[in-house]
């Protein structure tokens, strides 16, 4: 029986006195693929910089494998080891290879023999169809290709949790199907993902569970089939009838 990855619990972030996240609260499942969907403001990019330690949250808890950071000042690396963050910005070093930022953090921070990490980054550039592009530059990959080194240089890691935040916004549309596909890989692999994405079709495909979110705060959670046939909450009504006039559109 899976155990619980991830339990937050009471959340709050403020910037300058504003709430971001007003006492939120949420547990994820081991294996468990979670898709979080909200409207612009509503706290979700935030969410997954607090679990990652990016941020420092002012009260609340959040536990991951049962290991817990709380309060004020928390200290970023406490959760941050155990957890792997892919932004849409991709955030390559523009002067190392493909194969030179993939390695990088398991050789400096993990203490990695670097023969056992480029053997790994090799094994992985190859699952994501990159394996011909190794010693490439940045400079020199697409935006989906760009992605695609990202995710493996979270997976390189061995994360308990990966976090995933709207890694195809910046992408051209016709690069966003080999991001998600790897992605859809990884879920059936077992994965325990937190996924932001506007992307619903996308999101129907992949999560175990979607999360709503509004105003810092999970309104409404369930299936994909639940939500997206059958959602409970006005907000949520509101906010799939704009994604479906801009379908028809």
């Amino acid at each position: 029986m899976a155990g619980i990855a991830l339990k937050i619990r009471d959340l709050v972030k403020k910037y300058d006195g504003h709430v971001i996240l007003n006492g939120l609260n949420l547990e994820v499942q081991e294996g468990e693929v979670v898709v979080i969907l909200g409207p612009s403001g509503c706290g979700k990019s935030t969410l997954l910089r607090c679990i990652d330690g990016l941020e420092d949250i002012q009260s609340g808890s959040i536990g991951v494998q049962g290991r817990e950071a709380s309060g004020s000042g928390r200290n970023a690396s406490l959760l941050g080891e155990r957890i792997g963050m892919v932004f849409q910005s991709y955030d390559l070093f523009p002067h190392l290879t493909v194969i030179g930022n993939i390695m990088l953090s398991p050789v400096k921070v993990q203490k990695r023999a670097k023969d056992e990490a480029k053997k790994e980054a090799l094994e992985l550039l190859e699952k994501v169809g990159l394996s011909d592009y190794a010693d490439s530059f940045p400079r020199q990959l697409s935006g989906g290709q760009k992605q695609r080194v990202a995710i493996v240089r979270a997976l390189i890691l061995h994360p308990e949790i990966l976090l995933f935040d709207e890694v195809t916004a910046a992408l051209d549309p016709e690069m966003v199907r080999e991001v998600l596909d790897v992605i859809l890989v990884l879920a059936r692999q077992g994965k325990t993902m937190l996924i932001v994405t506007h992307e619903m079709q996308f999101a129907k495909a992949v999560a175990d569970r979607i999360v709503f979110m509004e105003k810092g705060r999970v309104i409404e959670e369930g299936t994909a089939k639940e939500f997206f046939e059958h959602p409970q909450t006005e907000r949520a009504r509101k906010f799939l009838n704009v994604f479906a006039f801009e379908d028809v559109r």
